[in-house]
C-alpha cells in the first residue's frame, strides 16, 4: 500500500490545485447557469463536487462518516466558497500524505473499500467534475499526463460500475490517438469536444 501512496497521492494534489483554480474561475453569476450533466445547474454541480472532492476526501482519510450538515450545505452561499474549498482540499491533501492513511479499509456506509483502491476514485472524482465545472463556465480543466493515465485506468476499470449507478453515460468515440485525458472523459460518457468548443 505505500506504493499506491507513492503513486497517487502526488496526483491527487495535483488535481486538487487545478481544481482550486477552476473554482476561483467561477463567477456568481455563473451559478445558475446549465450543464451538460442532466439536471443540475451549475451551482448543484459545485456542491457536489466540492462535497466529495474535500470534505469527502479528508473524512474517508480520517475514517469518519460525512455529517448530515454537510451533505445538504449550499457551500455556493458563501461569498467565498471557492476559498473555502481550497483550504478544504489542502487539509484533504494533506490528511492522505501518510502511508498509514493508506493501508486498511474505509468504510463507505453501504460497503467497505480498500483506501488504495477508493483514494484513485478520488483523484477521478475532481478531475472529472472539474473538468464539467470547467466547460460548463468557459474554463479549462488541465491534467498532467501522469495524473490523466491514472484517470483513464479508473475509468476503465470501473466504468460499468459508475454507469450502473447513472454516473457515467455510454462511451463516446474518439480517436485512438487522442490525448489520455480526453479518452478519460469520452470513456466516462463525456464528450471532450465539448471542452474545445468553450475555450
Amino acid at each position: 500500500m505505500t506504493n499506491a501512496y507513492k503513486n497517487v497521492h502526488p496526483y491527487l494534489a495535483e488535481c486538487a490545485a487545478e481544481a482550486a483554480r477552476v473554482a476561483r474561475g467561477v463567477t456568481p453569476a455563473q451559478l445558475a447557469g446549465p450543464t451538460h450533466c442532466v439536471g443540475w445547474d451549475v451551482r448543484a454541480l459545485v456542491n457536489h463536487w466540492v462535497l466529495y472532492t474535500s470534505y469527502g476526501l479528508e473524512h474517508r482519510a480520517l475514517r469518519k462518516p460525512l455529517p448530515e450538515e454537510l451533505t445538504g450545505r449550499d457551500f455556493t452561499a458563501d461569498p467565498d466558497w471557492a476559498g473555502a474549498y481550497a483550504a478544504q482540499l489542502d487539509r484533504a491533501v494533506a490528511a492522505w500524505d501518510d502511508p498509514a492513511v493508506w493501508e486498511g479499509d474505509v468504510d463507505l456506509g453501504m460497503a467497505t473499500m480498500p483506501a488504495a483502491e477508493l483514494a484513485p476514485m478520488i483523484v477521478k472524482e475532481t478531475a472529472v467534475h472539474g473538468w464539467d465545472v470547467a466547460v460548463s463556465t468557459g474554463q479549462e480543466f488541465r491534467v498532467p499526463e501522469g495524473a490523466a493515465r491514472l484517470v483513464l485506468d479508473v475509468v476503465e476499470r470501473h466504468g460499468e460500475l459508475y454507469r450502473r449507478y447513472d454516473g457515467f453515460a455510454d462511451p463516446v468515440a474518439v480517436p485512438d490517438d487522442a490525448p489520455v485525458f480526453e479518452r478519460a472523459l469520452a470513456a466516462s460518457g463525456r464528450d471532450p469536444r465539448r471542452g474545445a468548443t468553450r475555450r
